[in-house]
C-alpha cells in the first residue's frame, strides 16, 4: 500500500513537473502544421504568414500526428527542458537580504550547547563564555579541540585574565603544563596548586637554584642503560662541522664515557 501511494505521488508529481514542456509541445506541433499549409516564396514569407494568421492553427483543438509536425514539437519541448535544466544546475545560490553578511555578535544562547553544565569542567573563555572539556558530548555536533591562541600585546593580561583563572579551577584529574617566561606564575600560583594537592615540578633554565634536576643514575638498571645515557649525552652534546662525526673521537669518548659511569654506579 506505502509503495503505491509513493508511487501515485512520484507519478503526480512528474505529470506536474512537465506540463509546462507538454503545452510547450503542443503550440510547436500546432506551429509546424500551420507553416506547412502557408505560401510563400522563402521561409521568412511564409514564417510572416504563419505569424499573422496563428490563431488559424487552433481551429482544430487536435495536435496533429504528422511526422514532421510531432518531431518539431519533441525537439523544441526537449531543447527548452535542456535549457532549464542546464540553468537549474549552474544556478548561483542567493541569500536574499543579505547581500553583505550575515556575521553578528554572539549570545548567550549561541555558546550555551558549548558549554558544560559543571563550571569546573569548562575551559574559561571569558566572564560569560566557556568551552567544555568534555571531548565527546551528548550532541557530537557540539564537540570541539580545545587549543586556544590568546594574542595581546605586554600587559593587556593574557596571564591574568586567560592563564590565572584556568589555573585556578584545579579540577579534578587534570594536569597542567605551563610555560611562565616571567618566572611569575610559579611565585603567584604555586602555593594554591600545592594547597589543591598538586605535585610541582620546575625546570628553570636560566636560573639552574630554581630548578629541579635530573639524576640519570636514578634510571640505571643495567650496564646497557649504562650504553644507552652515553649514546643519549653524545647526540646531544657533539659539536657541528665536518670533524663531529669522526669515528675514532666518537668511539673514544664512549669508551671513556662508559668506563667512568660504571665507575660511579657500581661503586
Amino acid at each position: 500500500m506505502i509503495r503505491e501511494k509513493l508511487q501515485k505521488i512520484q507519478v503526480k508529481r512528474l505529470v506536474i513537473l512537465n506540463l509546462p514542456y507538454f503545452f510547450i509541445f503542443y503550440v510547436a506541433d500546432k506551429g509546424s502544421w500551420l507553416y506547412r499549409h502557408c505560401l510563400g516564396e522563402s521561409m521568412v514569407q511564409r514564417l510572416g504568414v504563419m505569424l499573422v494568421n496563428f490563431r488559424l492553427a487552433f481551429l482544430s483543438w487536435l495536435p496533429s500526428i504528422a511526422l514532421q509536425d510531432l518531431t518539431v514539437g519533441v525537439l523544441v519541448a526537449g531543447a527548452l527542458k535542456l535549457v532549464v535544466y542546464y540553468r537549474s544546475k549552474n544556478a548561483k545560490k542567493f541569500r536574499q537580504g543579505v547581500e553583505y553578511g550575515s556575521a553578528r555578535w554572539g549570545n548567550r544562547k549561541d555558546i550555551e550547547p558549548f558549554m558544560d553544565p559543571v563550571f569546573e569542567n569548562n575551559v574559561i573563555l571569558t566572564e560569560t563564555e566557556r568551552l567544555t572539556m568534555n571531548s565527546r558530548p551528548k550532541a557530537p555536533k557540539y564537540a570541539r579541540n580545545k587549543n586556544v591562541i590568546v594574542i595581546g600585546g605586554s600587559g593587556s593580561g593574557k596571564t591574568r585574565f586567560y592563564v590565572k583563572p584556568n589555573l585556578m579551577q584545579m579540577t579534578d584529574h587534570v594536569s597542567y603544563v605551563v610555560t611562565d617566561p616571567k618566572g611569575t606564575i610559579i611565585v603567584e600560583c604555586g602555593k594554591m596548586l600545592v594547597n589543591g594537592g598538586y605535585r610541582i615540578k620546575v625546570l628553570n633554565t636560566i636560573n639552574f637554584k630554581k630548578s629541579m634536576h635530573y639524576n640519570p643514575f636514578h634510571y640505571i638498571r643495567s650496564e646497557k642503560d649504562i650504553l644507552k645515557l652515553v649514546n643519549t649525552i653524545i647526540a646531544n652534546t657533539k659539536g657541528e662541522g665536518e670533524k663531529s662525526t669522526e669515528d675514532f673521537w666518537v668511539s673514544a669518548t664512549r669508551s671513556q664515557a662508559v668506563k667512568s659511569l660504571r665507575t660511579v654506579w657500581v661503586y
